[in-house]
């Protein structure tokens, strides 16, 4: 069985070399064969990635544009470990690993208290849950093969459990500058091996109106900033009177002013926002950073996903 490396391809923009990113995709109600066609277009112009978030059903997503496409990676960023028994888990990705051919990466993670209560689901200790459940997952006989299995990522210690027990690591709204200090965790042999996994959720907003771009991410995020898991990562990050400020809101019920207390430059260390041009360094900046494969979480500052989608083609051509 052929397995598909996790590495992008050089294009030529504007005369420059540059490497692509993957991209971030969620199939909605009503435009679910509308998604497929997207995923087929993504493969055709050469990015190297797609990944379903936990919005909707990602892994009948990545089922569907494993049989529609032939060669771009497919993946989950991430599927909540909690959701699903790991006997139903492992049927799934075995499936999806043998008829993806390889292409397929099982991204997992515990989620965070306000979805898994949403769903009446009560957490454990994220370590020692995300430890038993790859243990489980490998253990379920008559499943055939197990794609790598990549471990949401945030602070040191889970980063340290992916390089022992799993196939990688994505993050989700990571800070930039603290990126070597948290691949740090890493020996040289696993951050230079191909097969791990290493990929980052970037949101990002392509427009001239920097300003209106900036308002679109910071309006992604704001969510984010009301978990204490995200805080306490940024806390250490560097961005400390930020999350401070954040807390001090959350306390007094002035939840209004929590996008406020986000500065604009931890906005610019987490997302991408601005022309054409400025998004194009960005996603070279994350490359430099030692995010193999950072993936693009689009939206736009005039219209819905479709419309993002067409902005952040429009960076290629």
């Amino acid at each position: 069985m052929t397995l598909v490396m996790a590495l992008v391809q050089p294009q030529i923009i504007g005369g420059d070399m540059t490497q692509l990113p993957a991209v971030s995709l969620a199939a909605v109600p009503g435009r679910r064969l509308q998604t497929i066609e997207i995923a087929k277009k993504i493969e055709k112009k050469g990015f190297p990635g797609i990944f379903g978030p936990s919005l909707g059903d990602s892994l009948s997503l990545c089922n569907a544009i494993a049989l529609a496409t032939t060669d771009v990676m497919i993946g989950t960023s991430i599927t909540p470990i909690y959701t699903r028994n790991v006997a139903d888990f492992a049927q799934t990705a075995g499936f999806l690993h043998e008829v993806s051919n390889g292409r397929f990466r099982f991204g997992v993670g515990v989620s965070h208290a306000p979805a898994l209560n949403r769903m009446g689901i009560t957490a454990g200790k994220p370590l020692g849950d995300m430890r038993k459940f790859v243990e489980d997952m490998h253990a379920v006989p008559r499943v055939g093969d197990m794609p790598p299995i990549v471990l949401a990522t945030l602070r040191d210690k889970m980063i340290q459990l992916a390089q022992e027990i799993g196939g990688g690591m994505v993050f989700a709204n990571g800070a930039r500058s603290y990126m070597s200090h948290s691949l740090g965790n890493l020996s040289a042999e696993t951050r230079s091996n191909d097969d791990f996994f290493i990929g980052n959720m970037i949101p990002t907003c392509v427009s001239d109106d920097k300003a209106a771009a900036a308002t679109v991410c910071r309006k992604t995020l704001t969510s984010y900033a009301f978990l204490p898991n995200y805080r306490n990562y940024w806390k250490e990050a560097g961005f400390e009177e930020e999350m401070n400020g954040v807390e001090a809101a959350i306390a007094e019920k002035d939840y209004d002013r929590v996008p406020e207390c986000l500065s604009d430059r931890w906005l610019a260390d987490t997302t991408l926002f601005g022309s054409a041009s400025e998004v194009r360094e960005g996603i070279e900046a994350w490359f430099d950073a030692g995010i193999k494969t950072p993936i693009i979480v689009p939206s736009s500052a005039s219209g819905g996903q479709i419309k993002a989608l067409d902005e952040f083609f429009d960076l290629w051509d």
